[in-house]
């Protein structure tokens, strides 16, 4: 059996932020002065503002810096600058406090353009940085002297631009020896060039894929699979040490460098759908002349036999990354079982299973696991699956498994055996939530910011995303009635699948006397997700959300038909004093309130992050916690068995909300007429930064 990775098209969330260069002579000096203005929305900080670069040209830049690249002290992103006859690109770095006031030293690279700009290079090591303002919008200015090497330029062709790199089969940061990946882009070749053959070759058509050692010394070329003109599967060669590497793509010119790290073991398990989530690509065993791909359902599927795994059935599931093999990286018909020289299990559902065999089994760099179900296994339509090697865990995917060996179809509670099947041949799932609430945030380098707000969508999944469990290298645990959390991610995000949101309409809030809230109409956006800010201090004054009963009306678009619904909401509880600005890990804390509705749902949270590498692709370890309770306990400790899990920072969240009531209703999908189960919550947010220590 041989199991590829996909060959999707993407939508990387855009990352940037300033800076730019153009030029004439081979090198010239330029100073650059940039101005502008920053405007905090739901996709992050999006700028725009005047540059220029003296002894170069006058131009403009647009950028947009995601919400999740905000976790360090830095950020870097990159950057297009438009001039006359091209464009510039690069990357840019600053410390994130000069984002929401204040004042610093950033730098700039230029990496490349378009146009007359095509080939150009630079460096702006110090510039002088300020921002002013408040609110949702900020005035900033940069300046600094720096060199531009326009050697090269003139050309029309654009050059190749990386994205992200990922794993072959979860599609998130980190890639293993020997393993699949994927570059994601644009202009990566000149065409979709497509599969290639063994022996697999380093270079085809004039594209490759290189990775460099951020410590210096020669790169190393991977062994290329597919090629396309905004994706490029490859595989990495085993003797590639563990470390971390900028990538590049060339295609008659060098792409920017996106970093990257290479570590021994990193289990990526193919799914379905090729999303990285979701139901995964596993076989159950039936006999010698017959595997079923594991589905909801026992029928056929994409013409091969299918049905849910049951209790006792030996199971093969197929990813990448279990190890290094150094002697086959780019050979066909190979074997290998990592199982014999290290610990490897199949977690399935929280229960651990020894496998039969893990390695390779055919090909290079996929990975082969077989392992059997135990009589007890948890059994369900979107069961857990992960991957244990030497007690590194696989991102989560899930299985289907029926309940007996004589069943036909897993079962999902609120799911009929006859809807199962129609997921299983296309038919979707629908699901509405919309939230409101007010969130008062204290920051010592900004004040206090309250934002009153509503946001919310319908969604729709296909049967193969069930499993709400794929979150990307995520664990959870649970600790003295908490729930701690630990996952990683990339600065940069490619989305790759999973739900779609679906028009309904007008919708419209109207609130109780003094909310000034009527029939207010939310904002919907080109993805058909809805939002509507009614407070923000310094910005925005629509009106306050306070207690009383809130009314939520849809109207129906192309895709949901009308609804109408409510919730009533009691007042916030109070905090007898201001959050801890400095938590004592080994110490724990306590908080005490008043207020708020007896049996109203009381959540503590904190969270803390850390990164690594300095280009445009961080990879950031996020920790944190939820501790659980009711308003009416008026006090709540969290201990420091919990704190303690949290990696030490100097700036992490804490937040307590209180209410997260919510009531259920429907609408109705146009499709079919069927009925869209869908919540309207609410809570009440208090919170702020602190260092964990």
């Amino acid at each position: 059996m041989h199991y590829v990775a996909g060959l999707r098209r993407f939508a990387p969330f855009a990352l940037a932020l300033l800076v730019a260069a153009g030029g004439q002579a081979a090198t010239v000096s330029s100073t650059l002065t940039l101005t502008g203005t920053t405007t905090i929305s739901s996709s992050g900080y999006v700028n725009a503002g005047q540059i220029t670069l003296t002894n170069v040209g006058s131009g403009t830049f647009a950028s947009t810096i995601p919400l999740t690249a905000l976790t360090g002290s830095t950020v870097t992103a990159s950057f297009t600058i438009t001039l006359s006859g091209g464009t510039l690109t690069g990357t840019y770095t600053e410390p994130t406090s000069i984002l929401l006031g204040g004042s610093g030293s950033a730098s700039a690279t230029i990496t490349g353009g378009t146009g007359s700009y095509a080939g150009y290079t630079g460096s702006f090591p110090t510039l002088a940085s300020s921002t002013s303002g408040s609110g949702l919008s900020y005035s900033f200015t940069f300046s600094g002297s720096g060199t531009v090497n326009t050697a090269g330029g003139g050309s029309t062709t654009a050059p190749p631009t990386i994205a992200s790199v990922t794993d072959g089969a979860s599609y998130t940061a980190n890639v293993a020896q020997g393993s699949f990946l994927t570059v994601w882009g644009s202009n990566l070749a000149p065409s979709n060039i497509g599969l290639t053959n063994f022996p697999r070759p380093t270079s085809q058509g004039g594209v490759k894929v290189t990775f460099t050692p951020v410590a210096g010394g020669a790169g190393t070329d991977t062994y290329l699979i597919y090629i396309g003109t905004s994706q490029i599967n490859a595989l990495l060669p085993s003797t590639v040490p563990v470390g971390n590497y900028n990538v590049t793509v060339t295609n008659g010119t060098v792409s920017n460098q996106v970093l990257t790290q290479v570590v021994a073991t990193k289990v990526g398990l193919f799914t379905q759908d090729q999303s990285g989530t979701g139901l995964a690509v596993v076989f159950n065993y039936i006999s010698q002349s017959e595997n079923d791909v594991n589905r909801l359902t026992t029928g056929g599927y994409n013409g091969s036999l299918s049905s849910p795994a049951k209790p006792g059935q030996v199971l093969v599931a197929w990813g990448t990354g279990i190890g290094p093999y150094q002697p086959g990286d780019n050979t066909a018909g190979i074997s290998h079982d990592f199982s014999t020289s290290e610990p490897i299990a199949a977690i399935v559902g929280g229960v651990s299973i020894p496998v039969v065999f893990a390695g390779l089994n055919g090909y290079a760099g996929e990975d082969q696991i077989n392992f059997t179900l135990p009589a007890n296994v948890p059994t369900g339509c979107s069961v857990p699956l992960q991957i244990s090697v030497n007690g590194n865990l696989s991102a989560a995917v899930s299985i289907a498994i029926a309940p007996s060996a004589s069943a036909t179809a897993c079962v999902q509670t609120g799911y009929t055996t006859q809807q199962l099947q129609n997921l299983d041949n296309g038919a979707t799932i629908t699901a509405g939530g919309f939230s409101l609430s007010q969130d008062v945030e204290t920051v010592a380098s900004v004040g206090t910011e309250k934002i009153d707000d509503i946001g919310g969508s319908f969604t729709q999944v296909t049967g193969f995303q069930l499993s709400s469990s794929g979150t990307p290298n995520y664990s959870l645990t649970t600790i003295a009635g908490c729930q701690v959390f630990k996952y990683t991610f990339s600065g940069t995000t490619v989305t790759v699948g999973g739900a779609k949101s679906l028009d309904a309409g007008t919708v419209t809030l109207t609130g109780p006397s003094g909310s000034n809230l009527t029939s207010q109409k939310l904002t919907e956006d080109s993805s058909n997700d809805y939002s509507y800010i009614i407070n923000l201090t310094g910005q925005t004054s629509n009106g306050t959300i306070l207690a009383g009963t809130y009314s939520l009306t849809g109207s129906g678009g192309t895709a949901v038909g009308p609804f109408n619904t409510s919730i009533t909401i009691g007042p916030p509880l109070v905090l007898s004093s201001p959050l801890p600005t400095t938590v004592t890990e080994s110490a724990g804390f306590t908080l005490n309130w008043t207020g708020g509705n007896t049996s109203d749902v009381v959540n503590i949270t904190g969270a803390t992050s850390t990164s690594t590498g300095t280009a445009a692709n961080k990879v950031y370890t996020a920790t944190g916690f939820i501790c659980t309770t009711t308003a009416g306990q008026k006090t709540y400790t969290v201990p420091p068995a919990v704190l303690t899990q949290l990696v030490p920072a100097t700036s992490g969240s804490l937040d307590v909300s209180s209410g997260v009531g919510s009531v259920n209703f429907s609408a109705t999908l146009k499709a079919d007429g069927s009925n869209i189960p869908s919540s309207f919550t609410y809570s009440w947010v208090t919170g702020g930064l602190a260092a964990y220590q």
